[in-house]
């Protein structure tokens, strides 16, 4: 629960949560109770508050007709005299009176219904705002009615008197929702809907208030008592159920409620519950199950087996009947259930459903939708009658017994719980009523008949009526529909025909199809008949009528447009001359037209109108122009007020003999008005509801009206209201569903209207049995009457063009036909005469060539014409095709850039030339922009860290490159070549030269020192800091950290993920794109070399057709039979040059064009364009001649002829030449074989590359999936870890700060320490210059003491009292030697004056100091609040980062296990494969451990480890256990000798004693007295604690108060003797617990007291006494040479 609230009986409570409402009430449920009497009826009681014979008037109470003032407007104009309809939609609207009575709402009326006589009653509601609920009492002796409108009522009236017996006033502020007694029926509660929904709780026979308080903040559709729970309530509502219960406290009677909650299960509007007698409740849901309910819980939802629903819609209702759960459904079923089952139920699994079949199964009707059920009053009945939302009242029988025979099985079928099936009493329909808005209501003109019309299930016109009328004849309805459709409707008696093939004629009266029709494409809104019966006016909202007339096949005349959609229609009566037809239109346009003649013909081409009389009107909104007249009209009286008062004004003054100074008349000057409020035209316009005719000319305007509340306020519009043909009844149809029947005669005169007049149905037309029913228009897309006449004149139209083309081509062909004729006699004339056809101006790019001959032109112009119209079509053609050839050229580069500019790098293959064997390029896509741009943040790193480098080592090289160079600096100075000084200054040259050698050496000795500096300054710099590390030791100890100690593997829960293997989706994004660039990188390499083979085929193929030529050439000049066969040269493959594919040129496309126009079939560009190219090749092959290559001269051979007379030098030379050409072919043709090889070997060796590369790339690409499914799974955790890290540096940093403050603080804190003892040491050197000012034996010492030490007031100071100032008594009479008063401010006599303004001075200083001193140690204390509360700070940031931190592991551990939950693949080879089963590799390998090879090495290492330990470990054990035995023999012989000893010992102890003395006895006296002895030292250590502790305090206590004289001496001498004597008392019990150690130390005991520092001296209390005199003995553990001989 949220919380409780309380409200005042009979007020309203305010704002409360929703899951909880409280009130307080002074009695309970059980008062209330006991106050009826037993000897009385149920249902009164003895309350003085409300007598049991009070009843209220009806009359009086109920509403009445509004009448306007000064009206003569009778009251009792109408008389109910019935009612046809039934508000089926709403909640509960159907209860039980009796057993025959049935009361249910209908608007402004409750009606009770005699089910027998079929007789009503009616009771109006009594504040004319509508009924919202009723509910009958357990006693059935009364009936609450809760009506609606401002303030409503709850009447409850008296069954069967209907008299109002008692009226329950403030319930809520608009309207109830429910209502309900409980079992007692003492309490009714109530529940208002919006906008309040307020709960009340009502002592009605008191007519008081007990609880109230809001029920829920949204729609609540039921309250209801519980029959088993007294006090125990339940509301539901729209997306809510709410338990309420009523418990006593000691501030009265509370109600609270408790909200349900859905938990899993989908949210849903609460129609129907029951409460079951253990507290329980069952609610339906929307879907069709129930909700089992408990503690404000849902416990189990139930369903049917299978899963499927209860009911296949919401359940309504649910009503416990002798044990057994009945629910009905819209779904028009009425199922019985197992109470205990459902008691019970529970849920086996998570799915929280629980599966039941029903005992019993009545399923009514497909259209029935049941909503409520009253069981009939009859005892042992099994009748019920139900509500059905689908308009009626159904009985029904659920008894579910075989007793009855079942009529039509078909339509009603009971199963039970065993599947049989079983008859029981047919479901029987009381009452059939509309079940929503009435769209159309019409009379019949000739009998009291009624049409309805509404879009409802009940009705057989469910296309979506709109316009409605009833002909003249009385027999034919016309109805409009959404789609535009009027269809025309008979109505006749069936038993006025004649039987046909069989046909029941028992039905009453039937409607059969006549006619349908389209006149419109909008919904239609409106039809009339006009006041003869010739025409049929329909209306929609298309801004068109149409007009019909009216016969028997209903004829269209024609439509006219109007200028808004319309609203209504009316003809003129027969009082007027002329026919109009008056439109009403939503905008607020009214159009009459007058009635167009029968006999008019429209056009051809449509049905529209024109030139038909008519007159227009607009009406417009008046309020602002009324207003604005009013206005107008008050002003004009103000101005003629104000001018008589000026001139009356004036007149006085003229009668005085005055004159009206300048500032009067300016006063009287008039004032400027302000503007009229401007006029305003609301938008939309107020729409037209209603019009007719009153008399030609005129209009009928009335002030008076009459006012009746009849269908429901707030959802009941009248649609419909019309007279009868008589004029005696008023009919009504509203949008509630209700019709209600009027009367305008007097009561008397009603019976005997209706005994002569009864509704009479028109007989049947002759032979309409026989006619076939009329077509009917079922497409709401079809055609209208417009519609179809414009397509029937379009497609005359498309005819008569198409005649015409067919006409002006016959023409064409005649003429050409004839021009044929004239070409072949013109070719057979002789050549002579004959004219020659000449080309001109042909167009290279038109494939048709115009042949024209100059003589048989007859006119050039033609020609010119015809040349200029080419020329225009083209162009016009070009630019008709411009916006299409941009739209291409577009679109071609788009898919290029999508397709070809993205590609990297294409599949090119390259085949071998002697084989098979092929290799392809990889097909590669350009790296996306993002790669680019992450896979800058690692070569950036990287390259500032290569900088870093460089920097060092280009630094390390200048400083190791400096030495040397400053080495060779003096060095190249002694190497300069000397310069020869002149002959005759040889002296001055040799001591320049000594000069100069002296400074060489100077210089090198100080390069010598220089280069020892740098070397030692390059050693010290490389020295290591005292605290840096070894870098080998360094690894080692991570090395150790790693792979030491108790690690757990990854799978495990308490894996703590390290820091350097923590990784994010960033990290892992990078990881990812590096592998896509390694494998990008390598198959771009790859590509580059099989682009490069490729490349060097297409020059081997170049250097093939040479050889081919120089081969062919050298055959030239051999024989025929030396000829070796030429190979023939290789082409490249299509596949191997796939760039070409994209290349194209105009020829090509203009080619293309050609190659489909003659293949005649759609092929590809490619195709089409490759087949062209091998069909080309193909003819140049088969037609190309002989080549002879040109060979030039220098290697021609020499022309040999063929004679055969030759001589010998002749056929040596041609034999040489033989042998010559002979070998220069074997060369051609070894080279060319050779390279054909080469290049094959190296396509093969580089696919054999290739090959592998596709093996590493396949793993690649299996590490690629790993990888990015390791990133998709780390995108999920992303958000949470960036929070979550965010949130821990935030810690950090908050913890840093904090650190940082403290860290001041105490910095503060030590500073603030020294400055306090810097001031105490500046107080004791006040106080020793005081003394030593003093002197020895001075007699105003005391005096000149308490003045130095003298507290005063100072001015700067109002911390200090005044009582400070007065010397305390004790101090006055202690130790003073004056026997008189003195003055502190005045000097004494005999006392030096200096020494007295000295202890003035000093004692100002001393209060400087001391005041300081205050100040200082207050900022102390101040320092040291704030660094406790930084220091409590600090732990809770320290407990707020651990907490951070482990919710970042946690998130690690959990992110680590979903790493570990992925599958990775790992392809192995078999040698790789060691696990082996019987000899051979198992099918599954699920078992099977994957490692690397060095871990596998080092864990086969570690074995052979192990197995050295353990036997090392063997040879250990063997040597211990061999020890180990010998000690045992050991022991053994020591004990032996013990024995030995022992009888020994024992011997001699009786030889010296006489007898054996008890040592056993003896070490356990000695061990009690050694355990005394230490209880005895640790109590002396705490006691010497607590002295050090009291000691501390008391030197605080001085410390802090500061001297002895600035406190009170009494008290401070009281408190010092009392602690002196708890010292004196520690002391001797020291002294004494000493002693005693001392004497049991010296027992013979082994233990010795510890050795103790000496105690300090103890004070005496007596002042006299002198602390030297005081001695104290130090105790040295063990020793007793110390101890004086009465210790002993």
């Amino acid at each position: 629960m949220e919380g409780d609230g309380e409200a005042q009986p009979g007020e309203p409570s305010p704002e409360e949560p929703d899951s909880v409402r409280s009130a307080t009430l002074e009695t309970s449920v059980t008062e209330l109770a006991e106050e009826i009497e037993p000897g009385q009826e149920e249902g009164t009681s003895d309350l003085e508050i409300t007598p049991q014979e009070k009843y209220y008037n009806y009359e009086e109470l109920c509403s009445r007709p509004f009448i306007s003032e000064d009206s003569d407007i009778p009251a009792n104009l109408l008389s109910l005299i019935h009612s046809f309809g039934y508000d089926c939609g709403r909640r509960a609207n159907l209860q039980l009176l009796d057993e025959n009575t049935l009361v249910y709402i209908a608007g402004n009326l409750l009606i009770l219904l005699d089910v027998m006589s079929k007789e009503q009653r009616y009771l109006r509601s009594c504040s004319g705002g509508g009924i919202g609920a009723i509910m009958v009492h357990p006693s059935k002796k009364h009936l609450a009615v809760a009506e609606k409108g401002m303030a409503p009522n709850i009447i409850i009236y008296e069954y069967p008197s209907l008299q109002p017996y008692r009226i329950l006033r403030g319930g809520t502020t608009r309207a109830y929702s429910s209502v309900d007694f409980n079992r007692e029926g003492i309490l009714l509660a109530s529940v208002g809907s919006a906008p309040d929904y307020m709960l009340t709780i009502w002592a009605w026979m008191e007519e008081r208030v007990v609880l109230r308080c809001k029920a829920f903040s949204q729609d609540v559709y039921q309250v209801t008592f519980s029959p088993d729970n007294p006090g125990q309530l339940t509301t539901s509502g729209a997306g809510h159920i709410k338990f309420w219960k009523m418990t006593s406290t000691f501030t009265g009677l509370k109600l609270q409620g408790l909200l349900g909650r859905f938990g899993k299960t989908a949210l849903t509007d609460i129609e129907g519950y029951v409460e079951l007698p253990d507290g329980k409740v069952v609610s339906g849901s929307e879907w069709g199950n129930m909700l089992l309910w408990e503690g404000g819980l849902i416990k189990v939802e139930i369903c049917r087996k299978g899963g499927r629903q209860c009911h296949s819609g919401a359940i309504q209702q649910f009503s416990l009947d002798e044990g057994e759960l009945v629910t009905i459904g819209t779904d028009g079923a009425v199922r019985v259930w197992d109470f205990e089952t459902i008691d019970t139920a529970d849920c086996m699994d998570d799915t929280g459903f629980f599966e039941m079949e029903p005992m019993n199964e009545l399923v009514i009707g497909r259209n029935v939708c049941l909503s409520y059920m009253v069981k009939s009053s009859v005892p042992d009945s099994f009748i019920w009658f139900a509500q059905d939302s689908h308009g009626g009242i159904w009985k029904l029988d659920l008894s579910f017994s075989n007793i009855v025979s079942c009529a039509a099985p078909d339509e009603c079928i009971t199963l039970t719980s065993s599947g049989a099936k079983t008859c029981t009493q047919d479901p029987e329909c009381l009452f059939s009523f509309h079940a929503g808005a009435i769209q159309g209501m019409d009379v019949c003109s000739t009998s009291h008949l009624m049409a309805t019309t509404a879009l409802d299930s009940t009705s057989a016109l469910d296309m979506g009526l709109m316009g409605f009328q009833v002909a003249p004849s009385g027999g034919l309805l016309a109805v409009g529909f959404e789609d535009g459709v009027v269809r025309l409707l008979e109505l006749y008696y069936r038993r006025n025909l004649q039987p046909v093939g069989g046909q029941n004629l028992s039905a009453d009266a039937q409607m059969r199809l006549k006619q349908a029709f389209k006149p419109h494409n909008a919904p239609v809104s409106a039809i009339a008949f006009d006041r003869n019966g010739e025409l049929l006016a329909t209306a929609s909202t298309d801004c068109t009528v149409f007009l019909f007339t009216v016969s028997d096949r209903y004829e269209p005349i024609g439509f006219i447009r109007v200028p808004g959609p319309v609203k209504n229609m009316e003809w003129s009566p027969p009082s007027h001359e002329a026919n109009t037809l008056l439109i009403l239109c939503q905008n607020g346009h009214v159009v009459e037209i007058k009635a167009p003649d029968l006999e008019i013909q429209t056009s051809s081409s449509t049905y529209e109108l024109c030139g038909v009389p008519s007159r227009h009107f607009r009406f417009l909104s008046i309020k602002s122009r009324i207003k604005r007249d009013a206005e107008v009209a008050r002003r004009a009286v103000e101005k003629e007020k104000k001018k008589k008062e000026r001139e009356e004004r004036l007149k006085r003054a003229k009668d005085q003999g005055r004159e009206l100074t300048q500032e009067e008349l300016e006063e009287e000057e008039e004032e400027e008005e302000p503007e009229l409020p401007p006029l305003y035209t609301p938008d939309p316009p107020s729409p037209l509801l209603c019009s007719f005719y009153t008399q030609p000319g005129a209009f009928w305007l009335s002030m008076s009206f009459w006012a009746l509340s009849i269908h429901d306020n707030q959802y009941g519009l009248v649609h419909r209201v019309r007279c009868s043909h008589d004029s005696q009844f008023v009919l009504t149809a509203g949008q509630d569903g209700n019709i209600f029947a009027f009367s305008l005669l007097p009561p008397e005169d009603l019976l005997a209207a209706l005994a002569q007049r009864r509704a009479k149905v028109p007989s049947p037309r002759r032979g309409i049995e026989t006619e076939k029913a009329a077509q009917d228009i079922e497409d709401p897309n079809a055609y209208s009457i417009e519609m179809a006449k414009q397509r029937m004149e379009l497609d005359r139209l498309h005819r008569v063009a198409e005649q015409r083309k067919a006409e002006r081509r016959m023409k064409l062909a005649d003429l050409q036909k004839q021009f044929k004729h004239l070409l072949q006699k013109n070719e057979k004339l002789p050549e002579h005469v004959r004219l020659q056809p000449v080309v001109l101006n042909p167009n290279p790019r038109c494939p048709c060539v115009v042949r024209i001959t100059m003589e048989l032109e007859l006119d050039k112009r033609f020609r010119e014409e015809t040349e200029q119209q080419i020329a225009q079509n083209i162009r016009e053609a070009r630019k008709e095709l411009a916006w299409e050839g941009e739209r291409y050229r577009i679109g071609l580069r788009k898919l290029e850039e999508r397709f070809r500019d993205s590609l990297e790098s294409d599949t090119v293959t390259v085949v071998a030339l002697q084989s098979q064997h092929k290799i392809s390029t990889y097909r590669l896509l350009a790296l996306a922009c993002k790669f680019h741009q992450l896979k800058q943040v690692g070569p950036k790193g990287a390259k500032v860290l290569r900088k870093r480098w460089r920097s060092k080592t280009s630094t390390s090289k200048e400083t190791s490159s400096a030495p040397a160079t400053t080495e060779s600096l003096p060095q190249d100075v002694v190497l300069q070549p000397r310069v020869q000084p002149p002959e005759g200054s040889r002296l001055a040259g040799r001591q320049a030269e000594k000069l100069s050698k002296a400074a060489e050496k100077a210089e090198q000795a100080r390069a010598k020192i220089q280069k020892r500096k740098d070397e030692w300054a390059e050693l010290l710099a490389s020295k290591p800091s005292e605290n840096c590390e070894d870098p080998q030791d360094v690894l080692a100890i991570q090395q150790a950290m790693e792979n030491m100690g108790d690690f757990k593997l990854k799978t495990a829960e308490d894996f703590t993920v390290p820091e350097h293997l923590r990784i994010d989706a960033k990290t892992k994004r990078v990881q990812l794109m590096a592998l896509e660039d390694q494998i990008h990188r390598r198959k771009m390499k790859m590509n580059v070399r099989i682009m490069a083979l490729r490349d060097s085929k297409v020059r081997l193929l170049s250097w093939l057709a040479e050889q081919v030529q120089k081969l062919q050439a050298v055959q030239a000049s051999l024989a025929p039979e030396l000829r070796a066969t030429i190979p023939g040269v290789p082409t490249l493959l299509p596949e191997e040059m796939p760039e070409k594919r994209m290349h194209y040129t105009r020829d090509m496309l203009v080619r293309l064009q050609t190659l489909r126009a003659q293949k005649g079939q759609e092929k590809g560009l490619l195709e089409l364009l490759s087949q062209e190219t091998e069909d080309r090749e193909d003819r140049g092959t088969a037609n190309a001649p002989e080549h002879t290559p040109h060979i030039p001269e220098d290697e021609q051979s020499p022309h040999i002829p063929e004679d055969h007379n030759l001589t010998q030098l002749e056929e040596e030379m041609r034999s040489a030449e033989e042998i010559r050409l002979l070998s220069m072919q074997d060369n051609l043709l070894r080279k060319m074989e050779q390279a054909v090889k080469y290049f094959d070997a190296d396509l093969k060796l580089l696919r054999h590359e290739k090959l592998e590369l596709d093996v590493h790339i396949k793993m690649a690409d299996l590490q690629h999936i790993t990888l990015f499914e390791e990133l998709l799974l780390l995108k999920e955790f992303e958000k949470r870890e960036n929070s979550l890290q965010e949130r821990l540096n935030s810690r950090m940093e908050e913890d840093d700060l904090v650190r940082s403050k403290l860290e001041e603080c105490e910095l503060q804190l030590e500073m603030k320490r020294r400055d306090i003892a810097k001031l105490q040491e500046q107080e004791k050197a006040i106080t020793a210059t005081f003394l030593a000012s003093l002197g020895e034996s001075n007699k105003f010492a005391d005096f000149l003491t308490k003045v130095f030490k003298k507290k005063i007031k100072r001015e700067d100071s109002d911390e200090e009292s005044e009582e400070e100032s007065d010397w305390d008594e004790d101090e006055d009479g202690e130790g003073s030697e004056c026997s008189y008063p003195l003055d502190d401010s005045v000097c004494p006599p005999n006392c030096d004056p200096d020494l007295f303004e000295v202890t003035l001075q000093l004692r100002e200083r001393r209060l400087d100091l001391e005041e300081l001193l205050a100040d200082e140690r207050k900022s102390l204390e101040a320092l040291r609040k704030e660094h406790d509360s930084l220091a409590k700070k600090e732990k809770i940031v320290l407990n707020n980062l651990e907490a951070a931190e482990g919710d970042l592991e946690l998130l690690n551990r959990e992110k680590q296990r979903k790493l570990n939950a992925l599958d990775v693949v790992v392809p192995l080879r078999l040698h790789q494969i060691e696990y082996v089963s019987n000899g051979a590799v198992p099918g599954k390998l699920d078992q099977v451990l994957v490692l690397n090879r060095a871990p596998l090495a080092g864990l086969q290492e570690r074995i052979r480890q192990l197995q050295v330990e353990k036997n090392h470990q063997k040879e250990r054990y063997r040597q211990a256990r061999q020890q180990h035995i010998q000690l045992i023999h050991d022991c053994k012989d020591l004990e032996a000798s013990i024995q030995q000893l022992e009888v020994r010992c024992e011997q001699l102890m009786m030889m010296k004693f006489g007898k054996l003395d008890k040592v056993t006895e003896a070490k356990m006296a000695m061990m009690e007295v050694t355990k005394q002895h230490t209880e005895r030292l640790s109590r002396m250590g705490s006691l010497l604690a607590e002295k050090k502790e009291l000691e501390d305090k008391l030197n605080y206590r001085q410390r802090s108060i500061g001297t002895q004289f600035q406190e009170h001496g009494h008290v401070e001498e009281e408190e010092k003797s009392r602690l002196q004597k708890v010292v004196q008392t520690q002391a001797l019990e020291i002294k004494a617990l000493r002693e005693e150690i001392d004497i049991l130390s010296l027992k013979g005991a082994h233990v010795m007291p510890p050795a103790q520092p000496p105690l300090l001296p103890v004070p005496s209390a007596n002042p006299h006494v002198n602390s030297r005199t005081a001695h104290h003995f130090p105790v040295h553990g063990g020793h007793r040479s110390g101890l004086p001989r009465s210790h002993t």
